[in-house]
């Protein structure tokens, strides 16, 4: 992933193809509003920790910090982490969406099975 150079709001900033934010808030403008950023990206990065925490993978993801960007996004940081722990966390988020989906399809099955019964007692 290559970053690309753009301009926002005449300030100089450094994204990503997806237009993800990537250059920390070094310099400060009294206009933008950095800590509702920064609180929504500690929301964030607490969420995680608290997921990793319960599957016992806190000590992969020593650098996990919130963070904000100069336009005052909130932004979550994995820090440097081993590419056996990002595989695991890749695993993991498919395997959620695996179940998610699983789920998902279940639910409209059982509400599908209620309507026709609906009907026909009809």
């Amino acid at each position: 992933m290559t970053p690309t150079h753009t301009t926002q709001k005449g300030t100089d900033v450094m994204t990503d193809r997806r237009g993800v934010v990537a250059k920390r808030a070094e310099n400060l403008s009294p206009d933008v509003p950095y800590v509702r950023g920064w609180a929504r990206a500690c929301r964030g990065a607490g969420a995680l920790a608290t997921q990793l925490t319960a599957l016992g993978l806190e000590p992969d993801f020593p650098g996990l910090s919130a963070d904000v960007s100069v336009a005052g996004d909130g932004l979550v940081r994995l820090g440097a982490i081993r590419p056996e722990a990002a595989l695991l966390l890749a695993e993991l988020i498919v395997s959620g969406l695996t179940a998610e989906v699983a789920n998902h399809s279940e639910t409209l099955a059982q509400e599908a099975g209620d309507s026709r019964r609906n009907s026909s007692a009809a």
